[in-house]
């Protein structure tokens, strides 16, 4: 029963990170910019297929693609940024968060569409010999391939945290993220610190459905479901937190694993919708936000 327990823990803590990493793009996305990008889960799928044809075409193991599909990844998000979301950049906060989420959703629409055109609907995945290897710690066992999901989403935590702390253009997006119109008086060029947070946000995506390829499986129709799980972490994190969003990400992995353990698997879902809604209703602001968030 408690080796049980602690599988189903594991599992989940595992889990959640991948779920912190998939939230990571879009929290920094948000929190620079106020742009609602419902359409990230598209750009998680993207970057699980670019993972897929690198490994299927060129034979380049998965983790080693990473870098690949982040430099798609950032200039696909440049792209749309100077194409779609820079046409709202000075909008009131409330109409630009309006406005972005009406116009992500029709791109979340064609995105599907495309990927449906050129990846056809069948599900695709990545496997190598190595995937199947695990260790047993305290009779608790660890998948290789989920254990490199804490591992990615450490390193890229720790990288983010330092462009942000340590980087003049670090230090250009923290002062864009508390006031934009400051920042630009002082001769910051907003739009190209949006830009940035925008293309890094889309390359973190990316790095994320590299991980989701690896452990689950890709197909045109699955961007809705990880912007959901998205929403929910940057929620419980505190909307723009960069560490309370992998925070978030566990708490959602944990709610997920012990509720298929004590109730049922077909539960998972609903409980995580539940803290959700939970969360909006007695602390909006998120577990790890400030009040002014």
């Amino acid at each position: 029963m408690l080796q049980s327990l602690g599988q189903n823990l594991v599992f989940g803590l595992l889990v959640g990170a991948l779920y912190g990493l998939v939230a990571l793009g879009l929290s920094l996305i948000f929190g620079v910019t106020k742009f609602l990008n419902v359409a990230h889960g598209e750009l998680v799928m993207f970057g699980g297929y670019a993972s897929f044809y690198a490994f299927s075409m060129l034979g380049l193991d998965p983790f080693l693609s990473i870098p690949l599909t982040i430099i798609i990844l950032f200039v696909l998000g440049a792209i749309l940024y100077r194409l779609v979301f820079s046409r709202t950049i000075k909008l009131p906060e409330e109409s630009k968060i309006k406005n972005t989420l009406l116009v992500a959703f029709g791109l979340s629409v064609i995105f599907q569409n495309l990927a449906l055109r050129f990846f056809t609907a069948d599900e695709r995945g990545i496997t190598t010999s190595y995937f199947s290897q695990a260790f047993t710690l305290g009779g608790v066992r660890f998948p290789l391939p989920k254990v490199a999901i804490l591992v990615v989403t450490v390193i890229f935590l720790i990288i983010l945290q330092l462009i942000l702390k340590k980087t003049y253009t670090g230090k250009a997006i923290r002062a864009t993220t508390q006031n934009w119109e400051a920042a630009s008086l002082m001769g910051i060029d907003i739009h190209k610190v949006y830009l940035l947070s925008f293309a890094m946000g889309a390359a973190l995506a990316g790095v994320a459905g590299t991980l989701v390829a690896v452990n689950y499986s890709i197909q045109p129709s699955m961007g809705l479901g990880w912007t959901m799980k998205a929403l929910i972490v940057m929620v419980l994190g505190g909307l723009g937190n960069i560490p309370g969003t992998i925070i978030g990400g566990l708490i959602l992995g944990l709610t997920e694993s012990t509720t298929s353990f004590f109730i049922s698997s077909n539960y998972r879902e609903v409980a995580g919708l539940v803290l959700f809604l939970l969360v909006l209703i007695f602390r909006p602001q998120g577990l790890f936000g400030s009040k002014e968030a």
